[in-house]
């Protein structure tokens, strides 16, 4: 089956959606995510889920959208000039959890599929998405877990599929201004068509299934570890660098504002609290050093 089917993936992505939340309800004693949906004016519309002030997670969003319009906004026809006057529809779900322990990684993930449309042509398509994994203090056992499960989603399509979305993720999540990656990486597509809708939809839907098997693990062994306030200051710190790529660099976000998307939703993936220090450097040999000597590097973790 090669026909684009719209409602198979709208479908997906919605039980996506509720499997996620379900799942990280289960490290939680409190209320689980509230939920808010909402309309676009200019089309389409989502359901936006937020959990806060939680034990575990201190704020975690898990959004699913899907939006249509008669243009594509620049950021998305910038690179890509062949989509301009192209009736477009954009579906996805993408999340961000920052967790309160500064052990615990954030994570975020995203599976996307977007279609542009116009009389007498051919539609233009493809999925992207991808995971990725922001530690503030690693653990290496994690970092490979993290990275197997990554592996494990890819190798069905292909024995260099993993190597290649690898190295993409750590292209694209990298902070020229900082010059250091934004973590320890995962995966990261963009544009994939050229092997049809079923074996492309079946990859995107791998990456969305193997999240949460990549993630929760990690939290439960870590989420009890005992922290004090020079570790919460650090992870403060470094969710600061975490604002500055989602502001200056990530395609979603300049696509969701761009395209007159909800920005309660969009800016969703915003730490609750955030610290900026002028000319901070971490002392030689601490365990914030090791962060920045070893971790945000790209690194081999499965040699």
């Amino acid at each position: 089956m090669n026909t684009i089917d719209i409602e198979q993936i709208k479908t997906y992505l919605l039980n996506l959606q509720d499997r996620i939340c379900s799942a990280l309800e289960t490290q939680e004693t409190g209320p689980g995510f509230i939920e808010d949906n909402w309309i676009r004016p200019e089309g389409g519309g989502g359901r936006t889920r937020v959990l806060t002030g939680g034990k575990v997670i201190e704020q975690g969003g898990v959004n699913f959208s899907h939006v249509y319009g008669a243009h594509l906004p620049p950021s998305a026809t910038a690179a890509r000039p062949e989509l301009a006057n192209r009736k477009f529809q954009a579906m996805g779900v993408s999340l961000v959890i920052h967790p309160l322990n500064p052990f615990v990684p954030t994570s975020h993930a995203n599976v996307r599929f977007f279609v542009a449309e116009k009389a007498g042509e051919d539609p233009i398509w493809w999925f992207g998405g991808g995971f990725d994994l922001t530690p503030f203090y690693p653990v290496e056992e994690d970092v490979i877990h993290w990275h197997r499960t990554a592996k494990a989603a890819c190798d069905p399509f292909g024995a260099d599929v993993y190597q290649n979305y690898k190295t993409w993720c750590d292209n694209y999540f990298y902070l020229k201004h900082r010059n250091e990656t934004r973590g320890v990486g995962g995966l990261f597509f963009d544009d994939l068509n050229e092997c049809g809708f079923e074996r492309s939809f079946a990859f995107m839907q791998s990456v969305g299934d193997h999240y949460i098997d990549a993630y929760l693990p990690i939290v439960e062994k870590r989420k009890n570890t005992a922290y004090g306030e020079r570790e919460r200051e650090f992870q403060l710190y470094r969710r600061g660098r975490y604002v500055e790529f989602n502001l200056v660099y990530d395609r979603g976000t300049l696509f969701g504002l761009q395209s007159g998307g909800r920005t309660e939703s969009i800016l969703m993936s915003m730490p609750p609290v955030a610290h900026w220090k002028y000319n901070w450097h971490p002392e030689p040999g601490s365990p914030e050093s090791l962060l920045y000597d070893r971790y945000l590097k790209p690194q081999a973790w499965l040699d």
